[in-house]
């Protein structure tokens, strides 16, 4: 049975998992990649260390699935999109890659929210600009680093990072090159959308787009020597990750709502035709003449994520006595204050928002009898209701039936049905352990010939699904929960501001 392998690049670790052609994961292997946040709004990460983890993941899948590097059909990358990752002309990295966290052109880009460039990105693209799009990002290194700008030869997405450097080819695949200056309706690159922001000098740095099963290289000399892969195994284009995702758990589908709760809240959902709106994302889906329409934020588990490295240390240090998941020793309180009434609320915007860059994440409702089981509860609340904000916006705009969950968080029972109780409509978890890996590696198996198309998962989904049903009574105390959380935004948002200045000013 031949392998095919997938890589997974998210915002903090890098990813190799080894599949078998039935969809079976034998080996998966890991590496952190150190975020640098030089200042504030500032995320980045060294693309050449990048690399470097990547390739040491692929060589420890290799060794750890005992199997030979010659039985891997075909590879594929997905990895966190929007960003960017820039090459000059020697093709060597231009500064750091930024990742989608950053926020350095939040005021750029409310600035053209607030102005004429927001209608008419929407209009030509399909999608607003926000902080970490690839072209606000770049309008903020032509206006603070021009000698930068001015050496701009190439514009990638991590992903596409990672195939040059395990082809030397360069290029994008159809969901990725729509994050900012494809045209919506023909779905390829559209000179008059670089010119609505100021950068139609950076066309020519655009890169050519493929199909994301298409072949575009072969594992080069150079990284067979770094990753242990053969020279010569076939390489596709890959694709955005959260669209790998929602393939990886059955969810690109029309009628079908794919949500993956990670570092960004994303909630996705195919049409056949291009409907425009600025409460989501239209970006092109896998197929040609197909749009992955996506509402999101980058306001999800990374807020938990947080909370644990933050304020749960000592749980930290007893799983690792015990050898107990952090998660299962903090269960018991989460569902202590789960049993009882409680006030407290949490706005989940410590990296970002729906409300804008300068929102921010804050408690309310605490009092001196609470503990730190009613605040992780009202963080996990405060993700699901973050996340029900887009939920509603894409069911008033597409016929939504039923929704998928992945992320990390979303292995938690308790957690799904929270999901489905918020949301008011039934959740389905599919035992995928790697969907986006896995949803990259069906690109990979397609264009190596063993699945028909990147749709033809021969796993048997049904079998692998578990349904959560909103129960009645939790789903109405939820609703009151979630318009108060609504209302609190709104008082919010002309306070936000002043919270931000004093920030500024080195006063908070």
């Amino acid at each position: 049975m031949a392998l095919l392998l997938g890589i997974d690049n998210g915002l903090t670790v890098t990813k190799a998992v080894i599949f078998d052609e039935s969809g079976r994961a034998i080996a998966v292997a890991r590496r952190r990649v150190p975020q640098d946040m030089p200042q504030p709004r500032f995320v980045e990460r060294d693309m050449t260390g990048l690399w470097r983890a990547t390739a040491e993941a692929i060589a420890e899948a290799i060794a750890f699935s005992a199997r030979a590097a010659s039985e891997i059909a075909g590879v594929a990358a997905t990895a966190h999109g929007d960003g960017v990752y820039l090459l000059d002309r020697d093709r060597n990295p231009l500064g750091p890659g930024i990742l989608s966290l950053d926020s350095r052109a939040g005021a750029i880009a409310d600035q053209w929210n607030a102005g004429t460039v927001a209608r008419d990105a929407l209009k030509v693209t399909g999608q607003q600009p926000h902080a970490s799009a690839p072209s606000a990002i770049l309008g903020w290194i032509r206006e603070h680093q021009p000698e930068r700008f001015s050496r701009i030869a190439y514009i990638l997405a991590c992903k596409d990072w990672l195939r040059f450097c395990l082809t030397g080819t360069i290029g994008t695949d159809r969901t990725e090159a729509s994050t900012s200056f494809t045209d919506v309706r023909g779905q390829d690159y559209s000179l008059q959308a670089l010119r609505i922001f100021g950068l139609e000098a950076l066309f020519g740095a655009l890169p050519p787009v493929s199909g994301p099963a298409d072949i575009v290289g072969y594992v080069s000399r150079e990284a067979a020597a770094v990753t242990g892969l053969c020279e010569g195994t076939p390489v596709v284009a890959g694709l955005h990750d959260v669209t790998a995702s929602a393939l990886g758990i059955g969810g690109h589908r029309e009628g079908t709502v794919a949500i993956v709760a990670g570092t960004y809240s994303i909630n996705e959902v195919l049409s056949r035709v291009p409907k425009v709106d600025p409460r989501w994302f239209c970006r092109n889906g896998i197929d040609a003449g197909t749009w992955n329409n996506m509402s999101i934020s980058p306001a999800s588990a990374a807020n938990y994520d947080w909370f644990l490295d933050t304020l749960c240390q000592d749980a930290h240090q007893e799983a690792a006595r015990s050898g107990m998941s952090v998660h299962d020793l903090l269960r018991a309180e989460i569902d202590h204050a789960r049993q009882r009434p409680s006030g407290v609320l949490f706005h989940p915007f410590l990296f970002g928002s729906p409300y804008g860059a300068q929102a921010s994440a804050a408690f309310a409702g605490l009092h001196g009898w609470h503990g730190r089981g009613d605040m992780l509860r009202a963080v996990l609340e405060g993700i699901a209701f973050n996340h029900r904000i887009h939920v509603e916006s894409l069911r008033e705009g597409f016929d939504v039936e039923v929704a998928r969950l992945t992320g990390g968080i979303s292995r938690n029972p308790a957690f799904a049905q929270l999901f489905a109780d918020i949301l008011d409509m039934p959740v389905t978890v599919t035992e995928t352990e790697e969907a986006a890996a896995w949803g990259a590696t069906l690109c990979a198996g397609a264009g190596a010939g063993l699945f028909s198309s990147p749709f033809d998962d021969p796993r048997d989904l049904q079998a692998l699904s578990r349904v959560y049903k909103p129960d009645a009574a939790r789903a109405g105390d939820m609703n009151e929960r979630y318009a108060l959380f609504l209302d609190m935004a709104a008082a919010m948002k002309p306070l936000w501001p002043r919270i931000e200045t004093l920030a500024e000013r080195g006063q908070a």
